[in-house]
């Protein structure tokens, strides 16, 4: 009876062990699969999940059962270097979750979600929508963007929706740039974004759309594209596009995402 029951103990103890490291290994999966979703390292994922079952899985089992020793050991010195080849896919990836796990509690400015500063920048959307003005403004939350700020033109100026509607004027030296904000203050103009790779994008959206998008996946900066072809005002976030947006539904998206900013960082 006492052998039954040590028996019995230790299948429940193996049979939680299993269970806890099915469950461990499920989460990190679901995790990284939902951290690369809408990247262009989800479709890589997805293909490299398939590379391991066709090649790993059933060659290596194949290889092994018949003990093809030279396709066994070609196939260990390649799973050695297959972790140093996922560092260089995903690279764009790591680097953005590197950089948000690295960063300090409170660091950068953000917009205040009481400021009227919201209310210039929908006022100038709309006032370029209506007029068919192309448009992109980034947003600053908690991660700087300083390097881009740098390679733009400085102007530090107090932001009103007349001189977001000059800098994107048609023919103005800075209209094909991105103003980018931090705070209450326009930090600069003309500055330069980096495009997403989206392969998921649809073809139809320019450059400022891919701008807007690329430098949300890179950070957590908000970033409000105003279509020149459309009129239509999109907003980008966390690598995600919302597009065709009323002035009322852009107000709201600036309130409650400056105001989490707000919040996280206190």
């Amino acid at each position: 009876m006492t052998q039954w029951l040590e028996r019995l103990q230790g299948l429940w103890r193996s049979g939680l062990s299993a269970a806890v490291e099915i469950f461990l290994l499920f989460l990190v999966i679901y995790l990284l699969l939902r951290f690369l979703r809408g990247s262009r390292g989800a479709a890589v994922l997805r293909g490299i999940f398939l590379l391991i079952f066709v090649s790993f899985g059933i060659v290596f089992i194949f290889a092994s059962l018949f003990e093809l020793e030279h396709i066994t050991y070609t196939f260990e010195k390649i799973a050695a270097l297959f972790f140093i080849a996922l560092l260089i896919i995903f690279q764009p990836e790591l680097r953005r979750g590197l950089l948000r796990l690295g960063l300090s509690p409170g660091f950068g400015s953000v917009v205040q979600a009481s400021s009227p500063t919201i209310d210039e920048i929908v006022q100038a959307a709309t006032h370029m929508s209506q007029r068919s003005m192309g448009a992109l403004i980034a947003i600053q939350r908690e991660i700087p963007l300083t390097a881009f700020i740098e390679a733009g033109t400085p102007m530090n100026a107090e932001i009103t929706s007349e001189l977001l509607q000059t800098i994107f004027y048609p023919g103005s030296a800075l209209h094909d740039g991105a103003v980018i904000i931090q705070g209450t203050r326009i930090a600069a103009a003309g500055c330069l974004l980096p495009l997403t790779e989206n392969p998921e994008l649809s073809k139809t959206l320019g450059t400022r759309h891919r701008a807007g998008l690329g430098l949300s996946e890179e950070s957590d900066a908000v970033t409000v594209v105003v279509s020149e072809e459309t009129g239509r005002i999109s907003l980008g976030v966390d690598g995600k596009l919302k597009q065709g947006l009323s002035p009322d539904e852009l107000r709201k998206e600036l309130t409650r995402l400056c105001l989490e900013a707000v919040e996280g960082g206190t």
